[in-house]
């Protein structure tokens, strides 16, 4: 069943979630800080708005993938002023004060506040594989059912708002200590005269297999691409939600600084829209070695 959506935020990740929403016979309405996303997206059929305020006039169902809390914020207060939206679901990954705030002020209005952080990086974006966790009124859930279905797997976490941004930050910090662990003990092998590709190759077939070994190392590490498709910095803010959320809730929190200072060393040394991937450049530069080679073509003229 195909229905009106609007969609804000045509990033690295909205661009393409936008993208197979149009695919699938959906009417989206898109706005974007950039005109010329707004361009690209009208030209695969999606209908442009020049403010936040007119998609939450022209749809019922308004979409936001947004980089910070700061910014879903400022966004969720122009969608409360819409005089169609019934409904809002936000993709970004914002945290649960954030999330509450929202629900909150669009509450107020009489509209539904959906919290869907996703998981799967650009790619899966891409590919409509993403993991939606999503929390707020079942009935909405329900609903968005196709919505969800064009974008990969949603998983209903709890009514509560926010509990979906909780989920998100626990498998974000998941994620940050396992690529920066990986990044740590291959560059120690490598030090130590073992071949990269044969660290992973082990680590995969053993207990030490992660999605950072799987995934990321062998796409964008090994052959220094760097180019697996989210920012150092955005990585780097999740981390931060991580631990003020913990710290709120009184939960131990060693591991997490431990990794939040990783994270916020990558940062200043190789800049917050450097991809996230990029962890292990430091811990190179102070090992004064290097993980992998860069692919380059071997045809000949």
């Amino acid at each position: 069943m195909s229905s009106d959506i609007g969609f804000i935020g045509l990033g690295n990740m909205g661009f393409p979630m936008m993208r197979r929403l149009v695919s699938a016979g959906h009417r989206v309405v898109v706005f974007d800080t950039r005109d010329d996303v707004v361009g690209d997206a009208t030209n695969l059929g999606a209908l442009a708005a020049t403010s936040v305020g007119e998609v939450a006039h022209r749809t019922e169902t308004v979409m936001a993938s947004l980089p910070t809390p700061q910014v879903s914020n400022a966004v969720a207060l122009d969608v409360a002023a819409g005089t169609r939206v019934r409904r809002f679901v936000d993709l970004s990954t914002i945290g649960g004060e954030a999330a509450q705030r929202n629900h909150d002020v669009l509450a107020a209005r009489g509209i539904a506040a959906l919290d869907s952080p996703v998981s799967g990086g650009v790619r899966g974006a891409e590919a409509g594989t993403l993991a939606l966790m999503v929390s707020g009124a079942r009935s909405e859930f329900e609903f968005l059912t196709d919505v969800f279905g064009a974008l990969g797997n949603a998983i209903f976490v709890s009514e509560k708002p926010g509990a979906a941004q909780t989920m998100k930050l626990i498998n974000n910090l998941m994620a940050a200590a396992t690529l920066a662990a990986t990044a740590e003990v291959v560059v120690m092998g490598v030090k130590a005269g073992l071949d990269p590709e044969v660290i992973i190759d082990v680590l995969n077939a053993g207990s030490g297999a992660t999605h950072a070994s799987r995934d990321k190392f062998p796409r964008a590490v090994l052959p220094r691409t760097f180019d697996f498709g989210f920012a150092t910095g955005l990585m780097a803010k999740d981390v931060r939600l991580y631990l003020d959320e913990a710290e709120t809730l009184s939960t131990p929190i060693e591991v997490a600084e431990v990794v939040a200072r990783i994270w916020e060393t990558t940062q200043t040394e190789a800049g917050p829209a450097s991809d996230f991937t990029s962890v292990v450049l430091p811990m190179e530069k102070a090992a004064g070695v290097t993980v992998g080679t860069e692919k380059t073509d071997c045809a000949t003229s």
